[in-house]
């Protein structure tokens, strides 16, 4: 019996997990993947659905799964929630290890609800706010502590002689001498970011390709706007941030968490993944990927997936929904996308070259869950088209009980291997052919 709530969190969770335990999805996940996804009315709950692994690492005797033509190797464990993978051009690897800053104040017990279900998850843990670099030496891989005392690191891009870091707070860049294994100069500051209340704290960062603009993912402050418009400023939005002057401008807006920036590069597009919004149902919103368009509106939070009224959010803007654009290419409800990488080609089997890598961090708000794996999506003269194909799975337990890693950010190297970090499990993985 739990008689005390808010001390009791896993009382509390099993009673949320309950109240939702008759709520499963009528909708199969295809459905709900590509440019037309099926969107069913939304829910009101008094409980939304809730489905919650339990996070616990990789167990010795486990890894995961890639199809036979493929394999996959650890090249790094022991880390402190690496998100971020990056490679720098003498082929060694960035790992970026941080977490939430835990600015949020916990005033309701949704929110409360919502720290237990990342604990729970093994998603709520101390991030190392350093970056690691993974150099091969021989046939075996080396950790080197080369950043640290940061703010909640996500971001990262190397430009000329200097290598930049997206914290939670501040855009800020170091001198990087190739090669070195360590940096210990201060940082620079080269722009502020928006950093109130941080609901969503990763700052995405990617380069121009003439290296003269820097773009930034900035999250919400909220579900839909439940904070209040004012804290909103500057946030589900790409900011550009000119490198050389710290000035920055909304590139684009209304995309809730845009956790992802790459460019396309047959086109030459911007494109971003997305976040959507939660507590209407297992079917809504789909999370997404889109080209994006300079000065496009993409709805949050007054529509989403183009002009679907999100009748929740006060007042009203039919203004707002009228000039919001339709994302090109839905993921899935829930599946909670946190990294993108196009590869023309690459060293996996030929049907993995020309298009997009997507890392599915995977869902708590349905039932069953959804994501948990990193996907392929063809790309076809610079437009995606088809069902994904499934690259890496075996993060949960056959019975949905166990988490055991969970995939995020997203690199390839010279050699064209693929190389994703996990949260969940701590590591940093490589595939490739066999």
């Amino acid at each position: 019996m739990c008689l005390n709530i808010f001390s009791k969190t896993g009382c509390i969770l099993s009673i949320f997990l309950a109240a939702g335990c008759d709520q499963a999805s009528t909708l199969k996940p295809e459905q709900q993947i590509g440019a037309n996804p099926v969107l069913p009315e939304p829910k009101k709950f008094l409980v939304p659905p809730v489905e919650v692994p339990k996070g616990m690492g990789w167990p010795r005797d486990l890894m995961p799964v890639v199809a036979d033509d493929m394999k996959i190797e650890k090249i790094a464990d022991n880390l402190l929630h690496p998100r971020t993978v990056y490679v720098l051009p003498n082929n060694d690897v960035l790992v970026v290890e941080g977490n939430s800053p835990g600015q949020e104040k916990v005033t309701a017990p949704k929110q409360l609800i919502a720290t237990v279900i990342k604990n729970r998850a093994g998603k709520g843990g101390q991030g190392g706010n350093r970056i690691s670099l993974l150099r091969k030496v021989g046939n075996s891989w080396k950790r080197f502590n080369f950043l640290e005392n940061l703010n909640s690191p996500f971001g990262v891009q190397l430009i000329g002689n200097f290598l930049y870091v997206a914290n939670a707070d501040y855009l800020v860049r170091y001198p990087y001498v190739m090669g070195e294994t360590s940096i210990k100069e201060p940082a620079q500051e080269v722009s502020d970011l928006p950093n109130t209340i941080n609901h969503h704290w990763t700052k995405a960062l990617l380069a121009s390709p003439d290296g003269s603009t820097l773009y930034v993912g900035v999250g919400s402050n909220s579900n839909i706007t439940e904070n209040g418009l004012d804290v909103e400023y500057r946030r589900a939005s790409i900011l550009a941030v000119d490198i050389n002057t710290g000035a920055n401008r909304i590139y684009a807006s209304g995309i809730r968490n845009p956790t992802g920036l790459a460019w396309e590069p047959v086109s030459g597009k911007l494109w971003a993944i997305a976040n959507e919004r939660d507590e209407v149902g297992n079917d809504l919103v789909p999370d997404y990927m889109t080209s994006i368009k300079p000065g496009g509106f993409y709805g949050w939070p007054w529509s989403y997936f183009g002009q679907h009224v999100d009748k929740r959010v006060k007042p009203e803007r039919p203004d707002k929904v009228a000039q919001a654009l339709k994302p090109d290419y839905a993921l899935g409800s829930h599946v909670a996308p946190l990294g993108i990488l196009f590869s023309i080609k690459n060293n996996l089997p030929e049907k993995y070259h020309g298009g997009a890598f997507v890392s599915e961090h995977g869902s708590w708000g349905r039932i069953p869950i959804n994501g948990y794996k990193i996907s392929f999506i063809k790309f076809q003269n610079g437009v995606p088209i088809g069902q994904p194909k499934t690259v890496v799975s075996g993060f949960v337990s056959r019975d949905h009980k166990y988490l055991y890693g969970s995939p995020v950010g997203l690199a390839q190297d010279k050699h064209g291997e693929i190389i994703f970090a996990d949260d969940v499990g701590n590591s940093v993985w490589m595939i490739s052919s066999k």
